[in-house]
């Protein structure tokens, strides 16, 4: 009996103290441009290379073109869709999550479209099935942004679904964390003319109408606050489905991410709706990275704050692939600005870069 209170008490001491945190060293893992959801063989092909390169994190799509990388009965019951057919019969989130965990790297399941409907098709088959969704521009139109459509955000409605989705992966899945990006939580500023957000906004200000300005400052800030509120909703929902669970989010560089998708994400380290926030640090050249990340959160974060923040990384787009001497000095940068971490966009960019990886992060640790 003694014997067994020395270990209780030893382990209640231990469990006192901070456990130590590893630097992140992460990677997304998308379904364009890429075949490693394809089969198992190819995710575990993947986790292994991550492995050997010395990447902890891995930061899979869960969430696109209007489908899901896993079997959902959220999509089932609003859209009669199980899952991307291209992974009939099988579970890429479940696949990637036993790959990974059996070499100690983490699986963050990644909502890439967010409020996003779809990519060049008018909306697809979310606003087909749900013409109410839209998001609506001042000439009452879809709003259309970069190419991509978009489904009404502040619509309580559209809220609620895509937090079903995010809800069943935290409560169904060992997943380490949940994120959204500069499209959860997030709208184009050019929205918000819809009847929903009108008659809100009206109710609110004496039956005035919103600007005609999209840019108005009070006007964004307006808007910002609703996704602010379904940012806290976000965290308080995905830690009581699971305390466990990160909630991590990738906006676009601040003031930018709030004058073009209304994500005041500072504001979201400030209150801790967030664990962990990755800025989009995609530049071209050393020194505009060098700016962005002398002003990350825009002056508006403490230096304990931005500790909650991890510098997003362009590795390769398209036939973009960043050359091997930014990335050496991309990463240098963030060690003498205080950040011991960063997160490549994406998996198959790091191929290319075997040699440096192995060398850069000889250990995971």
């Amino acid at each position: 009996m003694k014997k067994i209170f020395v270990l209780f008490f030893l382990t209640v001491y231990m469990q006192s103290f901070p456990q130590e945190v590893l630097p992140v060293r992460g990677v997304w893992v998308t379904n364009v441009d890429s075949d490693v959801l394809l089969s198992r063989e190819n995710i575990a092909g993947a986790v292994n290379k991550c492995s050997e390169l010395g990447f902890n994190t891995i930061a899979m799509v869960v969430w696109n073109k209007g489908v899901t990388m896993y079997p959902s009965k959220t999509m089932q019951q609003y859209f009669g869709i199980l899952i991307d057919s291209l992974y009939t019969g099988r579970d890429p989130l479940k696949e990637m999550i036993e790959e990974a965990h059996k070499l100690n790297i983490r699986v963050i399941a990644w909502f890439e479209f967010g409020f996003s409907a779809s990519f060049n098709k008018n909306g697809g088959h979310l606003i087909e099935k749900y013409p109410s969704w839209k998001a609506i521009d001042t000439a009452g139109n879809l709003v259309k942004k970069n190419g991509f459509e978009w489904l009404n955000g502040f619509n309580p409605d559209v809220q609620d679904f895509m937090l079903q989705l995010i809800t069943e992966v935290s409560r169904d899945y060992n997943v380490d964390g949940i994120q959204g990006d500069d499209r959860l939580p997030a709208m184009p500023s050019e929205s918000g003319y819809d009847s929903y957000t009108v008659s809100l906004y009206k109710k609110l200000h004496h039956d005035a109408m919103p600007p005609r300005n999209c840019k108005d400052s009070s006007w964004i800030q307006w808007r910002a606050d609703i996704l602010n509120k379904y940012m806290k909703k976000i965290y308080m929902t995905v830690k009581a489905a699971n305390p466990k669970v990160e909630v991590a989010m990738s906006p676009s560089i601040y003031p930018w991410s709030k004058d073009e998708y209304l994500q005041y994400w500072p504001l979201w380290v400030r209150n801790g709706w967030v664990d962990k926030v990755i800025p989009q640090v995609y530049r071209y050249s050393f020194e505009e990275y060098k700016k962005a990340i002398a002003r990350l959160g825009g002056n508006e974060l403490s230096r304990a704050e931005l500790q909650k923040c991890i510098p997003g990384i362009l590795l390769k787009v398209g036939s973009y692939y960043a050359p091997v001497e930014l990335l050496e000095q991309c990463i240098d940068e963030n060690r003498k600005a205080g950040y011991t971490g960063e997160f490549f966009f994406f998996y198959e960019g790091i191929k290319k870069y075997e040699a440096f990886f192995k060398q850069k992060y000889n250990t995971r640790q």
